[in-house]
């Protein structure tokens, strides 16, 4: 089945502006929408010009026949979220079965759990796109997104950036890293990227501020949990001291691409698309 045409479009919307810019995005491709939001994770009332439904997260046999009697078979993970504790689910009928079926991959890195969710999805009827199928430019290309440019030391830090967030990705920990003149200020993990820059804010050094560096973790499915910039990530790098970010070219997703770019150019930091595998090979 392939995206697009009149089918209804489920959206499971977790915090944040993304699940509201696809439900417009589906509209304006002619597709009618219908939202499920998390409870604890979507703002309370966000939905209110859209058909939708609050379901906490254990309740996803309630969900998943609330999708099916809105005729949606394709849907949209989108929107922040936290890994809760197994104790704090109350999963229902549907949901004990769905977790004995995931299995072990509860207990590894959010890409493990998110592809068995995915799958779990797929055995009952259901096709998960990624956020690009209908946002198609959500996804930047590869160069600078505004006017600032890094300088050496900053390209420095981004190779130093890569190979640091790889290494994360490679055992499924985490997207994204802060390097300031070659040292590693912080690691993402489960506290997002956030709390990270909340954390490197702290253990900033004297001289050229550090980098943000986010990426897509190796072998990551692109239809979930891609990594995510947008306005509020400008202003928490700059309230840590970083001078610019650098994101995965088509493996990004940007959200409020001309609000974040404005932010950013007005304080002269520096947003960088790039292809990770190419990068050192293209400063050289």
């Amino acid at each position: 089945m392939s995206p697009g045409g009149g089918e209804p479009l489920g959206i499971i919307a977790g915090g944040g502006d993304l699940p509201l810019r696809l439900a417009q995005g589906a509209r304006a491709a002619g597709r009618p929408v219908f939202i499920i939001g998390i409870e604890g994770w979507a703002e309370p009332g966000s939905f209110d010009a859209w058909p939708h439904a609050f379901q906490r997260l254990g309740a996803g046999g309630t969900a998943l026949q609330q999708l099916r009697d809105h005729g949606c078979r394709q849907l949209v993970m989108a929107g922040k979220a936290k890994r809760p504790s197994l104790s704090s689910i109350r999963p229902d009928a549907f949901m004990t079965r769905a977790l004995a079926r995931i299995g072990t991959a509860y207990f590894t890195g959010d890409d493990g759990l998110l592809k068995a969710a995915v799958r779990v999805l797929a055995e009952e009827g259901f096709e998960v796109l990624p956020v690009h199928s209908v946002l198609h430019d959500i996804l930047p290309g590869p160069g600078p997104l505004g006017q600032a440019r890094p300088d050496a030391t900053a390209l420095a830090d981004i190779a130093r950036g890569i190979a640091v967030v790889r290494a994360l990705g490679a055992v499924d920990v985490g997207q994204g890293c802060v390097v300031q003149q070659g040292m590693v200020l912080a690691v993402e993990a489960i506290e997002g990227t956030d709390a990270m820059l909340d954390r490197a804010g702290g253990l900033r050094r004297e001289g050229p501020g550090g980098v943000l560096v986010k990426l897509l973790k190796p072998g990551q499915d692109r239809r979930v949990d891609l990594p995510a910039v947008g306005p509020g990530t400008v202003a928490a790098a700059l309230a840590a001291g970083l001078r610019g970010i650098a994101v995965e070219a088509h493996g990004t997703v940007v959200v409020d691409r001309d609000a974040m770019m404005q932010a950013a150019d007005q304080a002269g930091l520096f947003v960088l698309a790039i292809k990770p595998d190419e990068f050192n090979e293209e400063r050289t």
